[in-house]
């Protein structure tokens, strides 16, 4: 192993433009961290937000984009015991993903699923980890309970859909842009997918005979919130991921006292790496047994070399994608799948 590493760098805020390539050191693990190999890198709405300036990282977080990779382990912390150098893995990393090498938490580090390529694998910890958060805990989702999905063929929200349904047998509702992503939303588990330029409000009522729906999960609030707050049941969860239509709205604190409604946002970045890391033990628990058996699926939409980081970010710039867009950083690994005597360091 070099010293030094290929990364992407935002220069400025803009657009994909604003991405360069640079040279750096090759990270050095803390004592309770990894450093891993990164063979491939997903582009997340975050890094998105980043690149245009809307979202800088936390103190003490890499400001090379990226928040999740697969790899190789090729360095431990000398705190670490879990992990050996040679050992594939998946993480939701701090930062820093789009780089050859990545230094991340080693709690926050989880086995590849069997079966799943490096690319695959790439596409999972922050749509899981994210769904996770907020639709189980943050949300607490209970069985049988109704769960309406804004966004059903983002990363995060196909993962929730499929969490849900799998191990919460919920009624899930989404919205999407056409058709085509609609049909996705059902047929992943969904039991309706709507327009979300359309009346999704009656259409939810009207589909649940107008008793609404237990948990709502949203990334645009504005002027959603209030609408969606008038869905929810009684005890009803209303869980912001993000307000991309405005930081402010205005909304019925009567009807929330009344109906004992919750509203409540999250992100997780911020997050201590014991909390990152009891998420990624639950998703290893409960999850990754339903991918390995085919019961949970990612989707993904491109496959793209890292030279053409520009052309990745600019295909979630444009709305297009369909699950997830993942890089290949090391494209001799990128596809294969580890554990099948390919893909080991």
């Amino acid at each position: 192993m070099g010293d030094v590493m290929q990364v992407v760098e935002i220069i400025g805020a803009g657009g994909p433009e604003v991405l360069h390539f640079a040279d750096q050191n090759r990270p050095q693990p803390g004592p309770h961290e990894v450093v891993v190999r990164v063979v491939a890198a997903s582009i997340n709405r975050p890094d998105i937000q980043q690149r245009r300036g809307l979202y800088p990282p936390p103190p003490n977080a890499s400001p090379i984009p990226g928040l999740d990779i697969s790899g190789i382990v090729a360095e431990t912390g000398s705190e670490v015991t879990h992990l050996a150098v040679g050992d594939a893995v998946c993480a939701l990393t701090n930062g820093g993903g789009y780089a050859e090498y990545c230094a991340v938490p080693a709690v926050q580090c989880m086995p590849i699923p069997k079966g799943s390529s490096f690319i695959e694998a790439a596409s999972l910890p922050e749509a899981f980890f994210t769904a996770w958060n907020n639709v189980i805990w943050g949300g607490r989702l209970a069985d049988g309970e109704a769960l309406f999905v804004q966004g059903g063929t983002s990363g995060v929200g196909m993962a929730a859909i499929q969490i849900a349904r799998q191990l919460r047998n919920a009624i899930v509702f989404a919205t999407a842009g056409n058709d085509i992503k609609r049909q996705i939303c059902r047929d992943i588990g969904a039991k309706a997918a709507l327009d979300y330029r359309g009346d999704w409000e009656k259409e939810i009522m009207d589909l649940t005979g107008n008793e609404g729906v237990d948990v709502i999960l949203d990334a645009q609030a504005g002027p959603n919130t209030q609408k969606q707050l008038d869905l929810l049941k009684y005890d009803g969860r209303l869980v912001l991921i993000a307000s991309h239509q405005s930081k402010t709205a205005e909304v019925n604190t009567g009807k929330i006292v009344r109906h004992r409604l919750s509203l409540s946002g999250s992100t997780i970045r911020p997050r201590t790496p014991a909390y990152k890391g009891r998420i990624a033990a639950a998703l290893v628990k409960e999850v990754w047994p339903l991918i390995e058996a085919g019961r949970i699926t990612t989707r993904i939409h491109a496959i793209l070399p890292f030279s053409e980081v520009r052309e990745a970010h600019a295909i979630l710039d444009r709305n297009e994608q369909i699950g997830k867009v993942v890089m290949a950083v090391d494209a001799d690994l990128a596809e294969t799948v580890p554990g099948t005597g390919q893909g080991q360091a």
